[in-house]
């Protein structure tokens, strides 16, 4: 894109500050600018003008949860049917590791976090450890697509071949970059975060797949003839992956996705339910749970809404083509955003000024068909590490982990 076309572009979304500096950038400053200005989707911006984007929810009922009852009743059939297509190349797995170790006082990629005590122990290290069994298990490695971000993307790649991919086969891990949005203030002017760069944000948890195809790395899996793709979050270190059940049941109940859920804590408590929406299957926020909600019981006197999503899905490759064609909702979210002001220094705020815009994957469930929610045994496969202390933090999954015989 050369500056004439770049402000045209800029012009037309109101969007011309960000050439304020441009005459004083280096040439490689400059191109780099204008490729931002390319690649950027600024129709999003239309939403800053309603100030929210509430995605209205429609009839909430109950879905009913495969419980570890059933699960153990059908495991050997669950377990052979996953062992099957996991050896026969049809089972990927994607990790979400795009974010940073902010709220750990780290400045690293969060995967990188060191949680040992007596040795050292990578977040990334745990978790590729618990691919590896479902590896010895089945004697078949699994494609791993590790997504990164524009901010850690370096610094992840590095780490893992210092680590020698913690005996990962490296043919076997591709790395692909999340699609970046840009992040504004208040009235939709595009926040700069340096003279050369605007200030962007990873664009949600579900622009996992549209990153795929738009990286390229979605022809490799269909070259390698992927046909379902179990996505997880980067920061549950006791999370199984590619688990011979999990898949074996979603494939012997004709789903065209699964969902790792487990019990609540406590009614209230601060994670996404599985649910139907209009028919459909969709995932209630615990912001979004009524008192109503909350008290329902089914069939047999249990909390109706009582599964919690952990971010496993197992997915069809071919559902998620097709949903790929339509037009996910686009959420915008308060935050605080680093950016240079009228003088060109740098500011970090200490409160939200402005907005970024993302995709969630509950989103992505909404549009299929049918979803099996899967549940597992909390203190097994549920250890996230969102924050240094207190709830889901470092210390509680150091416990969950010693509990599950990991040495650290």
């Amino acid at each position: 894109m050369d500056i004439n076309t770049a402000k045209k572009k800029l012009e037309k979304y109101g969007q011309i500050h960000l050439l304020k500096y441009y005459d004083e950038l280096s040439d490689g400053e400059k191109e780099e600018l204008l490729t931002q200005i390319e690649e950027t989707d600024f129709s999003m911006l239309k939403l800053c003008e309603k100030g929210s984007c509430s995605v209205e929810k429609g009839i909430i009922t109950p879905l009913e949860a495969m419980q570890l009852s059933e699960i153990e009743e059908n495991k050997e059939t669950f377990f052979n049917a996953g062992v099957s297509a996991i050896k026969a190349g049809k089972v990927g797995a994607v990790l979400l590791a795009g974010g940073m170790g902010t709220r750990l006082g780290s400045d690293d990629p969060k995967g990188m976090y060191n949680i040992g005590e007596t040795k050292d122990v990578y977040i990334f290290e745990r978790l590729i450890n618990n691919l590896m069994d479902v590896v010895n298990i089945t004697g078949a490695w699994i494609h791993l697509f590790v997504m990164t971000s524009d901010k850690n993307n370096d610094a992840t790649i590095s780490f893992f071949k210092e680590k020698n991919y913690f005996g990962y086969n490296k043919e076997y891990v591709t790395f692909f970059k999340q699609e970046m949005a840009p992040a504004t203030d208040y009235s939709g002017k595009i926040y700069m975060e340096s003279k050369s760069h605007m200030s962007t944000s990873p664009n949600g948890n579900g622009g996992w797949f549209i990153s795929m195809d738009r990286s390229g790395v979605l022809d490799k899996v269909k070259k390698a003839g992927i046909e379902w793709l179990n996505v997880f979050a980067v920061d549950n270190v006791l999370q199984r992956m590619a688990d011979p059940v999990f898949v074996g049941a979603v494939i012997n109940k004709g789903c065209a996705v699964g969902s790792k859920v487990v019990k609540k804590a406590a009614p209230d408590e601060k994670v996404g339910v599985m649910c139907l929406e209009d028919g459909k299957p969709s995932i209630v926020e615990y912001y979004e749970l009524t008192e109503e909600l909350m008290n329902a019981k089914d069939k047999n006197g249990e909390p109706a809404y009582n599964y919690g999503v952990i971010l496993n899905y197992l997915f069809s490759v071919k559902e998620l083509e097709k949903i790929m064609k339509q037009s996910m909702p686009l959420h915008i979210v308060e935050k605080k955003i680093p950016y240079i002001d009228e003088n060109g220094q740098l500011i970090k705020p200490e409160s939200p000024n402005g907005y970024k815009f993302e995709t969630l994957v509950l989103d992505m469930i909404h549009l299929m068909d049918s979803c099996l929610p899967f549940e597992v045994i909390r203190e097994r496969e549920f250890a996230p590490i969102k924050n240094k202390t207190g709830v889901d933090s470092v210390e509680t999954a150091k416990a969950l982990l010693k509990q599950n015989g990991v040495e650290l």
